[in-house]
């Protein structure tokens, strides 16, 4: 029995509509774990800084304790997730946070919190953000498609600048109304929130076929091989690990630098953050139309060469006007990472084959992330060395130079990424299964 014109039409309609609706709750769960990343961000560092008096060196560890598991389970996570139904992973993620953002109180409440065991709290809750991360950018072009993956990474990416916008002032309220450990708490619930958002989607995912006689080591070699031998794959994380390392360096200690160099209070620390990242919520929110008038793949490198160099007014912050500058800055420096992040992660998307998203993402993750723990380590020496300040101008002098890398790169001759498809076409075929 054939089917008829009309009924094609209700079914495509009807499939729309729930691939619309899944979509929608797809970003209520990033709007929960975001906002609840962004505040978590702000706390744990707070409550080491107000309840444990923790040192510039101490900062340093617990950021580069948040960033240890890119470094140690970085490419064996791709691996499994991609032997494993995205979503479910996903779940799983952040029934974990809740877990680990209760015990925090729990440990408070009873007087057993102490320094390490932030740095074990902030480990767990890195490794549930590592197969949380891999599996969310596995499983978007499942949920969407390719076709429309610019659009979608653009919202998603408005939904995380709009969570860093609001996140730290909402932080900076909670801390000083309910205290550190009251803060974290709530952050739980955020994360269970996400739990429920996931469970009602109702696309669901073909169980990944698992390959005769595949082993971890291969899987990971797999991923890897192909990351490595991609030219514009591999420049993109060698630049995107430079700037992570002192950008996120810059991140470990401003918490710190604007609360013991420049004097604020944990308030208007929040609210410095937020307004600092308003650039992230205008450039996700433009993202698609500026790509398009520029060109995806000028965007890569044109976002952080024009706007790191912004970094360099951060250091100049003080508690009166100056203050200022340091919104200033890193207003420009977070709007030129999100049109960078849309445009690098879009291409990753595209150009991948379907078996391989899992590990390709990890693998980047892995070189890109790797980094981080490093960087916290990094921050807290060149603190304890020279001092707060001056630790902010190495850093930012540092990420100002980051984005040359990439005018090394074929990107500098490519308005769209799709001026490489014969490359990108030759990577995605010669990347299959047991060659």
């Amino acid at each position: 029995m054939s089917v008829t014109t009309d009924e094609s039409t209700q079914a495509g309609q009807a499939g729309s509509s729930r691939q619309r609706r899944d979509f929608r709750l797809f970003m209520s769960s990033h709007i929960c774990n975001e906002l609840g990343g962004s505040i978590t961000y702000v706390a744990l560092p707070l409550m080491a800084v107000l309840t444990l008096d923790a040192s510039a060196m101490q900062a340093g560890l617990l950021s580069a304790a948040e960033h240890a598991a890119f470094l140690l389970l970085g490419l064996p996570a791709g691996a499994w997730v991609d032997r494993m139904r995205k979503r479910r992973v996903m779940m799983a993620a952040d029934l974990a946070r809740a877990l680990l953002l209760t015990a925090l109180p729990v440990a408070y409440l009873l007087d057993l919190h102490s320094m390490p065991l932030l740095y074990a709290v902030a480990l767990l809750l890195g490794c549930a953000r590592l197969f949380g991360d891999v599996a969310d950018q596995s499983y978007l072009p499942t949920l969407i498609g390719k076709d429309t993956l610019i659009a979608g990474n653009s919202k998603l990416e408005t939904v995380r600048s709009g969570a860093e916008f609001a996140g730290p002032g909402v932080a900076g309220f909670l801390v000083q109304l309910l205290g550190p450990a009251g803060t974290l708490a709530g952050q739980a619930v955020t994360s269970l929130a996400s739990v429920v958002l996931l469970g009602r989607i109702e696309a669901r995912e073909a169980k990944p076929a698992r390959a005769p006689r595949r082993h971890l080591l291969r899987d990971v070699r797999e991923g890897l091989s192909y990351v490595l031998s991609h030219r514009i794959l591999r420049l993109i994380a060698l630049n995107t690990a430079a700037v992570n390392l002192f950008l996120s360096a810059v991140m470990a200690i401003e918490v710190l630098f604007l609360t013991r160099t420049v004097g604020l209070p944990p308030a208007a620390v929040g609210w410095v953050l937020t307004t600092a990242t308003i650039g992230s919520v205008l450039a996700a929110s433009a993202a698609d139309r500026v790509t398009r008038a520029v060109g995806a793949a000028r965007l890569t490198w044109l976002s952080l060469l024009v706007t790191m160099p912004f970094g360099l007014l951060l250091p100049l912050a003080g508690k009166d006007w100056r203050i200022g500058l340091f919104v200033l800055g890193s207003l420009v420096q977070s709007a030129g990472v999100t049109l960078y992040n849309i445009c690098q992660v879009t291409y990753r998307q595209t150009v991948c084959p379907p078996h391989l998203l899992g590990r390709m993402t990890a693998t980047v993750r892995f070189l890109v992330w790797g980094v981080l723990p490093l960087s916290g380590l990094l921050a807290g020496l060149l603190g304890e060395l020279l001092g707060v300040r001056e630790a902010l101008w190495v850093c930012a002098a540092a990420l100002s130079a980051a984005p040359l890398v990439l005018l090394c790169s074929p990107l500098r001759r490519m308005r769209t990424f799709e001026d490489d498809a014969p490359v990108a076409g030759a990577a995605a075929t010669g990347a299959q299964p047991g060659q």
